[in-house]
Protein backbone atom coordinates (compact mmCIF):
# COMPACT_ATOMS: atom_id res chain seq x y z
CA UNK A 1 0.00 0.00 0.00
CA UNK A 2 1.28 3.44 -0.88
CA UNK A 3 2.13 5.51 2.18
CA UNK A 4 2.60 9.19 2.76
CA UNK A 5 3.59 11.18 5.79
CA UNK A 6 1.89 14.05 7.59
CA UNK A 7 3.15 16.46 10.22
CA UNK A 8 1.77 15.99 13.72
CA UNK A 9 3.17 17.74 16.75
CA UNK A 10 6.51 18.33 15.07
CA UNK A 11 6.89 14.69 14.08
CA UNK A 12 5.63 12.69 11.14
CA UNK A 13 3.05 9.94 11.00
CA UNK A 14 2.45 7.48 8.21
CA UNK A 15 -0.75 7.91 6.25
CA UNK A 16 -2.56 6.27 3.37
CA UNK A 17 -2.34 7.89 -0.05
CA UNK A 18 -5.62 9.70 0.75
CA UNK A 19 -4.21 11.08 3.99
CA UNK A 20 -5.76 8.79 6.63
CA UNK A 21 -3.17 8.73 9.46
CA UNK A 22 -1.69 5.44 10.67
CA UNK A 23 -0.92 5.44 14.39
CA UNK A 24 1.38 2.85 15.96
CA UNK A 25 0.28 2.29 19.58
CA UNK A 26 2.92 -0.29 20.54
CA UNK A 27 5.17 2.07 22.53
CA UNK A 28 2.19 3.49 24.40
CA UNK A 29 0.75 0.06 25.21
CA UNK A 30 4.20 -1.00 26.44
CA UNK A 31 4.34 2.05 28.73
CA UNK A 32 7.49 3.57 27.26
CA UNK A 33 8.57 7.01 28.42
CA UNK A 34 7.16 9.82 26.32
CA UNK A 35 4.86 7.51 24.38
CA UNK A 36 1.62 8.97 25.77
CA UNK A 37 2.48 12.53 24.75
CA UNK A 38 3.70 11.44 21.33
CA UNK A 39 0.63 9.36 20.58
CA UNK A 40 -1.66 12.15 21.86
CA UNK A 41 -0.04 14.59 19.41
CA UNK A 42 -0.60 12.15 16.54
CA UNK A 43 -4.21 11.55 17.58
CA UNK A 44 -4.84 15.30 17.89
CA UNK A 45 -3.61 15.81 14.35
CA UNK A 46 -5.75 12.94 13.04
CA UNK A 47 -8.96 14.13 14.67
CA UNK A 48 -8.50 17.82 13.91
CA UNK A 49 -7.78 17.17 10.24
CA UNK A 50 -9.35 13.86 9.17
CA UNK A 51 -11.62 12.36 11.85
CA UNK A 52 -10.34 8.85 11.04
CA UNK A 53 -7.11 7.01 11.73
CA UNK A 54 -5.72 3.49 11.64
CA UNK A 55 -4.30 1.79 14.73
CA UNK A 56 -1.51 -0.69 14.13
CA UNK A 57 0.42 -2.93 16.55
CA UNK A 58 -2.52 -3.01 18.91
CA UNK A 59 -3.00 -5.71 21.59
CA UNK A 60 -6.16 -7.33 20.15
CA UNK A 61 -5.55 -10.96 19.23
CA UNK A 62 -5.89 -11.73 15.50
CA UNK A 63 -7.36 -15.09 16.51
CA UNK A 64 -10.15 -13.40 18.48
CA UNK A 65 -10.91 -11.05 15.58
CA UNK A 66 -11.12 -13.98 13.20
CA UNK A 67 -13.45 -15.85 15.54
CA UNK A 68 -15.81 -12.88 15.72
CA UNK A 69 -15.90 -12.64 11.92
CA UNK A 70 -16.70 -16.35 11.75
CA UNK A 71 -19.50 -15.92 14.28
CA UNK A 72 -20.86 -12.99 12.25
CA UNK A 73 -21.05 -15.17 9.15
CA UNK A 74 -22.55 -18.03 11.15
CA UNK A 75 -25.27 -15.80 12.59
CA UNK A 76 -26.30 -14.34 9.25
CA UNK A 77 -26.29 -17.72 7.52
CA UNK A 78 -29.24 -18.78 9.68
CA UNK A 79 -32.76 -18.93 8.21
CA UNK A 80 -34.55 -15.59 8.40
CA UNK A 81 -37.14 -16.91 10.84
CA UNK A 82 -34.41 -17.87 13.31
CA UNK A 83 -32.98 -14.36 13.18
CA UNK A 84 -36.41 -12.73 13.36
CA UNK A 85 -37.00 -14.59 16.63
CA UNK A 86 -34.73 -12.03 18.29
CA UNK A 87 -35.92 -8.96 16.39
CA UNK A 88 -34.63 -5.65 17.75
CA UNK A 89 -36.12 -4.78 21.13
CA UNK A 90 -36.66 -1.29 22.50
CA UNK A 91 -33.00 -0.91 23.44
CA UNK A 92 -31.83 -1.94 19.95
CA UNK A 93 -30.53 -5.31 21.04
CA UNK A 94 -30.94 -8.25 18.68
CA UNK A 95 -31.49 -8.66 14.95
CA UNK A 96 -32.22 -5.87 12.47
CA UNK A 97 -33.33 -7.12 9.04
CA UNK A 98 -32.52 -5.57 5.69
CA UNK A 99 -33.98 -2.08 5.28
CA UNK A 100 -34.40 -1.82 9.05
CA UNK A 101 -33.07 1.71 9.33
CA UNK A 102 -32.28 4.86 7.36
CA UNK A 103 -29.77 7.64 8.09
CA UNK A 104 -32.33 10.33 8.83
CA UNK A 105 -30.20 12.25 11.31
CA UNK A 106 -27.61 13.21 8.69
CA UNK A 107 -27.97 16.42 6.69
CA UNK A 108 -26.04 14.71 3.87
CA UNK A 109 -29.08 12.60 2.97
CA UNK A 110 -31.69 14.66 1.12
CA UNK A 111 -33.78 11.60 0.32
CA UNK A 112 -32.78 8.90 2.83
CA UNK A 113 -33.55 5.37 1.68
CA UNK A 114 -33.54 2.27 3.91
CA UNK A 115 -30.07 0.77 4.16
CA UNK A 116 -29.18 -2.54 2.53
CA UNK A 117 -27.65 -4.35 5.48
CA UNK A 118 -28.77 -6.74 8.19
CA UNK A 119 -27.19 -6.57 11.63
CA UNK A 120 -26.95 -8.19 15.04
CA UNK A 121 -26.53 -5.76 17.96
CA UNK A 122 -25.35 -6.49 21.49
CA UNK A 123 -24.91 -3.80 24.14
CA UNK A 124 -23.28 -3.89 27.57
CA UNK A 125 -24.47 -6.90 29.58
CA UNK A 126 -26.26 -5.41 32.58
CA UNK A 127 -26.73 -6.87 36.03
CA UNK A 128 -30.39 -7.95 36.41
CA UNK A 129 -30.30 -6.34 39.86
CA UNK A 130 -29.23 -2.96 38.47
CA UNK A 131 -31.85 -0.45 39.69
CA UNK A 132 -32.26 0.96 36.17
CA UNK A 133 -32.85 -2.54 34.79
CA UNK A 134 -35.36 -3.39 37.50
CA UNK A 135 -37.14 -0.08 36.87
CA UNK A 136 -37.48 -0.95 33.17
CA UNK A 137 -35.67 2.15 31.91
CA UNK A 138 -35.13 2.60 28.20
CA UNK A 139 -31.74 1.48 26.81
CA UNK A 140 -31.31 -0.97 29.72
CA UNK A 141 -33.14 -3.97 28.27
CA UNK A 142 -31.26 -7.29 28.28
CA UNK A 143 -29.36 -8.49 25.26
CA UNK A 144 -31.07 -11.05 23.05
CA UNK A 145 -29.00 -14.07 22.08
CA UNK A 146 -29.72 -16.60 19.32
CA UNK A 147 -30.57 -20.19 20.13
CA UNK A 148 -28.81 -23.03 18.39
CA UNK A 149 -25.46 -21.25 18.01
CA UNK A 150 -23.26 -22.68 20.78
CA UNK A 151 -20.30 -20.46 21.59
CA UNK A 152 -21.76 -17.40 19.85
CA UNK A 153 -22.67 -15.46 23.01
CA UNK A 154 -19.40 -16.35 24.72
CA UNK A 155 -17.27 -15.20 21.77
CA UNK A 156 -19.19 -11.94 21.35
CA UNK A 157 -18.94 -11.10 25.06
CA UNK A 158 -15.23 -11.94 25.06
CA UNK A 159 -14.73 -9.59 22.15
CA UNK A 160 -16.75 -6.82 23.77
CA UNK A 161 -14.80 -7.11 27.03
CA UNK A 162 -11.50 -7.06 25.16
CA UNK A 163 -12.48 -4.07 23.04
CA UNK A 164 -13.80 -2.11 26.02
CA UNK A 165 -10.48 -2.66 27.80
CA UNK A 166 -8.64 -1.28 24.76
CA UNK A 167 -11.05 1.67 24.50
CA UNK A 168 -10.43 2.49 28.16
CA UNK A 169 -6.69 2.14 27.61
CA UNK A 170 -6.93 4.81 24.91
CA UNK A 171 -8.79 7.35 27.08
CA UNK A 172 -5.60 8.95 28.51
CA UNK A 173 -4.46 9.56 24.93
CA UNK A 174 -7.66 11.46 24.18
CA UNK A 175 -7.53 13.38 27.48
CA UNK A 176 -3.93 14.40 26.81
CA UNK A 177 -4.84 15.40 23.26
CA UNK A 178 -7.49 17.69 24.77
CA UNK A 179 -4.79 19.38 26.88
CA UNK A 180 -6.30 17.93 30.06
CA UNK A 181 -4.99 15.55 32.76
CA UNK A 182 -4.60 11.98 31.51
CA UNK A 183 -7.31 10.69 33.86
CA UNK A 184 -9.85 13.40 32.97
CA UNK A 185 -12.23 11.13 31.01
CA UNK A 186 -12.17 8.22 33.44
CA UNK A 187 -15.27 9.16 35.49
CA UNK A 188 -17.38 9.59 32.34
CA UNK A 189 -16.54 6.04 31.24
CA UNK A 190 -17.34 4.21 34.46
CA UNK A 191 -19.65 1.47 33.14
CA UNK A 192 -19.23 2.94 29.68
CA UNK A 193 -21.72 2.24 26.93
CA UNK A 194 -20.45 -0.44 24.57
CA UNK A 195 -22.12 -1.86 21.49
CA UNK A 196 -20.94 -4.40 18.96
CA UNK A 197 -22.69 -4.52 15.59
CA UNK A 198 -22.17 -7.57 13.41
CA UNK A 199 -23.14 -6.51 9.88
CA UNK A 200 -23.85 -8.37 6.65
CA UNK A 201 -23.87 -6.34 3.43
CA UNK A 202 -25.25 -8.29 0.44
CA UNK A 203 -23.83 -7.35 -2.96
CA UNK A 204 -25.32 -4.10 -4.24
CA UNK A 205 -27.81 -4.21 -7.09
CA UNK A 206 -26.76 -2.58 -10.37
CA UNK A 207 -29.35 0.18 -9.92
CA UNK A 208 -28.55 1.01 -6.28
CA UNK A 209 -26.08 3.86 -6.87
CA UNK A 210 -28.38 5.64 -9.30
CA UNK A 211 -31.28 5.30 -6.87
CA UNK A 212 -29.33 6.58 -3.85
CA UNK A 213 -29.42 3.18 -2.13
CA UNK A 214 -26.41 2.28 0.01
CA UNK A 215 -25.34 -0.52 2.28
CA UNK A 216 -25.14 2.27 4.84
CA UNK A 217 -25.83 5.80 3.63
CA UNK A 218 -23.69 8.80 4.53
CA UNK A 219 -23.75 9.48 8.27
CA UNK A 220 -21.71 10.36 11.32
CA UNK A 221 -21.58 8.13 14.39
CA UNK A 222 -23.22 9.33 17.59
CA UNK A 223 -20.80 7.71 20.07
CA UNK A 224 -17.33 8.75 21.29
CA UNK A 225 -15.12 6.42 19.23
CA UNK A 226 -15.72 3.57 16.79
CA UNK A 227 -13.19 0.75 16.45
CA UNK A 228 -13.69 -1.11 13.18
CA UNK A 229 -12.18 -4.52 12.59
CA UNK A 230 -11.24 -4.31 8.94
CA UNK A 231 -13.37 -6.31 6.53
CA UNK A 232 -11.49 -8.16 3.81
CA UNK A 233 -14.03 -6.98 1.23
CA UNK A 234 -13.83 -3.21 0.52
CA UNK A 235 -16.78 -0.84 0.54
CA UNK A 236 -16.25 1.80 3.22
CA UNK A 237 -15.83 5.38 1.98
CA UNK A 238 -14.87 8.49 3.96
CA UNK A 239 -15.85 12.08 3.16
CA UNK A 240 -12.83 14.38 3.25
CA UNK A 241 -12.91 17.97 4.49
CA UNK A 242 -12.95 18.96 0.80
CA UNK A 243 -16.20 17.05 0.29
CA UNK A 244 -14.65 14.20 -1.69
CA UNK A 245 -15.44 10.54 -1.03
CA UNK A 246 -12.33 8.35 -0.71
CA UNK A 247 -12.05 4.62 -0.01
CA UNK A 248 -10.74 3.42 3.36
CA UNK A 249 -8.39 0.59 2.36
CA UNK A 250 -8.00 -2.51 4.49
CA UNK A 251 -4.60 -2.57 6.20
CA UNK A 252 -3.82 -6.09 7.43
CA UNK A 253 -4.00 -6.30 11.21
CA UNK A 254 -5.14 -2.69 11.66
CA UNK A 255 -8.20 -1.18 13.25
CA UNK A 256 -9.84 1.80 11.58
CA UNK A 257 -10.95 4.28 14.24
CA UNK A 258 -13.19 7.30 13.92
CA UNK A 259 -14.56 9.85 16.34
CA UNK A 260 -18.28 10.45 16.74
CA UNK A 261 -20.67 13.29 17.51
CA UNK A 262 -20.13 12.96 21.27
CA UNK A 263 -16.41 13.70 20.91
CA UNK A 264 -17.09 16.53 18.46
CA UNK A 265 -19.58 18.09 20.85
CA UNK A 266 -17.25 17.71 23.83
CA UNK A 267 -14.48 19.49 21.88
CA UNK A 268 -16.81 22.23 20.63
CA UNK A 269 -16.29 21.12 17.00
CA UNK A 270 -12.50 21.21 17.35
CA UNK A 271 -12.27 17.47 16.66
CA UNK A 272 -14.12 16.13 13.64
CA UNK A 273 -16.96 13.65 13.41
CA UNK A 274 -16.45 12.63 9.80
CA UNK A 275 -19.18 11.33 7.51
CA UNK A 276 -18.75 7.89 6.00
CA UNK A 277 -20.83 5.41 4.01
CA UNK A 278 -20.75 1.86 2.66
CA UNK A 279 -21.45 0.73 -0.88
CA UNK A 280 -20.75 -2.94 -1.52
CA UNK A 281 -20.14 -3.14 -5.25
CA UNK A 282 -17.69 -6.05 -4.84
CA UNK A 283 -20.15 -8.65 -6.13
CA UNK A 284 -19.75 -10.76 -2.95
CA UNK A 285 -21.07 -10.64 0.60
CA UNK A 286 -19.32 -8.18 2.91
CA UNK A 287 -19.10 -8.52 6.70
CA UNK A 288 -18.15 -5.72 9.09
CA UNK A 289 -17.86 -5.50 12.88
CA UNK A 290 -17.79 -1.97 14.35
CA UNK A 291 -17.36 -1.65 18.11
CA UNK A 292 -18.89 1.54 19.49
CA UNK A 293 -17.44 3.02 22.69
CA UNK A 294 -19.21 5.82 24.52
CA UNK A 295 -19.47 7.36 27.99
CA UNK A 296 -22.06 6.07 30.40
CA UNK A 297 -25.64 7.11 29.81
CA UNK A 298 -25.61 9.63 32.66
CA UNK A 299 -22.48 11.42 31.44
CA UNK A 300 -22.84 15.18 30.99
CA UNK A 301 -21.77 16.36 27.54
CA UNK A 302 -20.68 20.01 27.44
CA UNK A 303 -17.74 21.88 25.95
CA UNK A 304 -14.45 20.93 27.60
CA UNK A 305 -12.60 23.75 29.38
CA UNK A 306 -9.73 23.66 26.88
CA UNK A 307 -12.12 23.94 23.92
CA UNK A 308 -14.12 27.02 24.89
CA UNK A 309 -13.10 30.64 25.56
CA UNK A 310 -14.20 34.19 24.72
CA UNK A 311 -13.30 33.67 21.05
CA UNK A 312 -14.83 30.18 20.93
CA UNK A 313 -18.09 30.16 22.89
CA UNK A 314 -19.91 26.88 23.39
CA UNK A 315 -21.78 25.83 20.24
CA UNK A 316 -24.14 23.38 21.93
CA UNK A 317 -26.35 23.29 25.02
CA UNK A 318 -25.41 20.92 27.81
CA UNK A 319 -26.96 17.48 27.45
CA UNK A 320 -26.42 13.88 28.52
CA UNK A 321 -25.19 10.97 26.48
CA UNK A 322 -28.50 9.20 27.08
CA UNK A 323 -30.45 12.06 25.49
CA UNK A 324 -28.09 12.13 22.52
CA UNK A 325 -28.42 8.39 22.02
CA UNK A 326 -32.21 8.38 22.25
CA UNK A 327 -32.47 11.15 19.67
CA UNK A 328 -30.21 9.20 17.30
CA UNK A 329 -32.06 5.90 17.65
CA UNK A 330 -35.51 7.44 17.37
CA UNK A 331 -34.62 9.19 14.12
CA UNK A 332 -32.91 6.29 12.36
CA UNK A 333 -34.31 2.93 13.46
CA UNK A 334 -37.76 1.82 12.41
CA UNK A 335 -38.29 -0.30 15.52
CA UNK A 336 -37.92 2.89 17.60
CA UNK A 337 -40.60 4.93 15.88
CA UNK A 338 -43.21 4.35 18.58
CA UNK A 339 -40.77 5.74 21.19
CA UNK A 340 -39.88 8.90 19.25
Amino acid sequence: MAMEQATAGGATVDATKDGIPILDVSDYVAGKDGALAALAADLRYALENVGFFYVVNHPISPELIERVFEETKRFHSQPLEAKQAIYLNRSNNGYMPLKGHAQRHSTLNKNPKPNENESFFARRERDPEDPDVKAGKDLRDPNQWPEGLPGFKETVLEYMTTMEAFGLKMLPVYSTAFGLPADFLDPFFHESETTVRMIHYPPAAETDAAENVFGTAAHTDRNFATYLAQAKVPGLQIRTTKGEWVPAPAIPGAYLVNSGDTLRRWTNDRFLSTAHRVFNDSGVDRYSIPFFHAPNLNATIEALPTCVDAQHPSLYPTTTYEDMQLEFLNKNYFNRQKYA
